[in-house]
């Protein structure tokens, strides 16, 4: 996934009219093409920024939205208004306009020229209002779209635009995207199931079913040359341990991990797949549950849900995506057990621990991961191969996409991980530590009077920024617990939503 923003286009198309003459647009053209050139070779914006010629009538506005429509790389458009541009003239465009958009409220110039302003200096550098007059219609139509505002040189401007090209960058990737589940959702659990075709009119990606039988079939011709040059790879990258290696007694259990590896990375290949998930209830022809393969899938940039959880391995697929680049990890997480502190003793944190059974991405791990075998207690199946290790200390992010019936709800929970107080010598998982934003107790029953899943996305280097434009792209709910979270006024804000939506969905 190194170079998967590398290929993606933002088209910069600014606003104006004929009213100001022919030499005024030639200055509105330099202008912008200078502004998009100074964005496009800015080391913080992973995309391509595309000037595309001046726009100044209805049909020159409606053929750069169809055309951005249909251009396999463009992920988006940046609108600029340098002068007035009457905002009749873009209902055309924007009706049919179906890629994400941000209205970026600058100017060419920086600062007023104090003694040689002059009008027609006003006429040029019209943005102040031109923009509000694009707003208005944004507004009228209601359109989504991210407002960033300041010069474009601005280091908190071209920050904003880098978080919004790589969300766009994330929904554009899931249009067309193929997730597969291997086996069903886990029997009984409510959360992990949903609608699929809701999901795929709203997100843009399908998930299709395939019986464990079509994997292990592919399994089972995984060459043994293949595997031998695997586990090597394993020895070279993790502590392996001593019963692993070749000779020890559970060495069969490492290459059955990577026969399990290398058949679940053919699969995904072969049928052009971005994620899958799996269940432990369904291992028929299977020797061990997918451990180490899941970890190591999702750092090669797939997403990966347990037990049937398809929402959860879309969204972490979309926050690999984003992430792209960007220092720290992202991975499959689950709430598993608390640490409730006691209240006399300030110096003891009320925490939760983070883990699961075996899948959490290397990508998030503090130093060289253990690779060892280890009872699972579930699933009726040998010992599988699992990686173990702490997660660095610092501010992360518990995204959780959920079915709410009527429309789909994103949850998002700042919190901050912490190191490990104690050893954890007999937990044989991958885990982390972290105290929910702003408390244990209003983070924790915010999550739950919002419905939020057992199953998130943990990451390390996005912000809610990212998750609030990518939520606004994809048309989603999103609801944010953090250091300003109030419990009252937060179920206040639930139930406005519910109203809205169902309104919305009147409509």
């Amino acid at each position: 996934m190194t170079h998967i923003l590398e290929k993606y286009e933002v088209w910069f198309v600014t606003g104006s009219q004929h009213l100001y003459g022919e030499e005024t647009l030639k200055q509105v053209a330099e202008h912008a093409q200078a502004i998009a050139s100074g964005l496009n070779t800015n080391e913080k914006v992973p995309v391509r920024i595309v000037f595309k010629p001046v726009v100044t009538t209805p049909d020159e506005i409606y053929k750069v939205c169809q055309e951005a429509n249909v251009a396999p790389d463009c992920i988006g458009i940046i609108a600029w208004m340098h002068t007035f541009s009457p905002a009749k003239m873009w209902i055309g465009g924007l009706k049919v306009l179906q890629k994400p958009l941000l209205h970026l409220h600058t100017q060419y110039n920086r600062d007023i020229p104090w003694a040689t302003i002059d009008m027609d200096f006003m006429n040029l550098n019209q943005s102040a209002h031109g923009d509000r007059e694009f707003g208005f219609m944004l507004s009228r139509m209601r359109l989504n779209r991210k407002v960033v505002v300041g010069h474009w040189q601005q280091e908190d401007v071209v920050e904003r635009l880098n978080i919004w090209t790589r969300a766009a960058a994330a929904r554009h990737d899931l249009q067309g995207a193929r997730f597969v589940r291997f086996g069903d959702n886990m029997r009984q659990v409510a959360v992990t199931e949903g609608d699929k075709v809701a999901a795929e009119m709203q997100f843009g990606y399908s998930v299709n079913g395939y019986g464990v039988g079509d994997l292990v079939k592919v399994l089972n011709e995984v060459p043994d040359a293949a595997i031998d040059q695997l586990c090597a790879e394993y020895e070279d990258s993790y502590n392996l341990a001593s019963t692993l290696r070749k000779g020890g007694d559970q060495n069969s259990s490492l290459r059955e991990a990577a026969r399990i590896e290398l058949g679940i990375r053919n699969f995904l290949e072969t049928g052009n797949f971005k994620g899958y998930t799996n269940t432990f209830e369904d291992l028929h022809g299977m020797v061990q549950l997918p451990g180490i393969a899941s970890q190591r899938l999702m750092a090669a940039g797939y997403g990966f849900g347990a037990e049937g959880d398809w929402k959860t391995a879309a969204m972490l697929r979309a926050m690999k995506v984003m992430a792209t680049g960007l220092p720290g990890g992202n991975s499959f997480m689950e709430d598993y057990t608390y640490h409730f502190a006691d209240p006399a003793n300030p110096a003891d944190s009320q925490l939760v621990l983070g883990a699961h059974m075996l899948e959490i991405c290397e990508s998030i791990a503090d130093g060289k991961p253990h690779c060892e075998v280890h009872p699972l207690g579930i699933g009726g199946k040998a010992d599988p191969v699992r990686l173990v290790f702490n997660v660095a200390a610092g501010p992360a992010l518990n995204v959780s996409v959920i079915d709410m019936g009527n429309r789909f709800r994103i949850l998002a929970n700042e919190v901050e991980a912490v190191a490990p107080p104690h050893d954890l010598p007999k937990l044989p998982v991958a885990r982390v530590l972290w105290k929910p934003q702003p408390d244990m107790q209003t983070g924790c029953a915010a999550w739950i009077q919002a419905g939020g899943a057992h199953h998130t996305v943990y990451s390390q280097n996005l912000s809610v920024e990212y998750i609030e434009d990518f939520a606004d792209m994809v048309g989603v709910e999103l609801v944010t617990i953090d250091k300003d979270t109030r419990l009252r006024q937060f179920q206040n804000e639930l139930r406005w939503n519910e109203v809205y939506y169902q309104m919305k969905g009147g409509f």
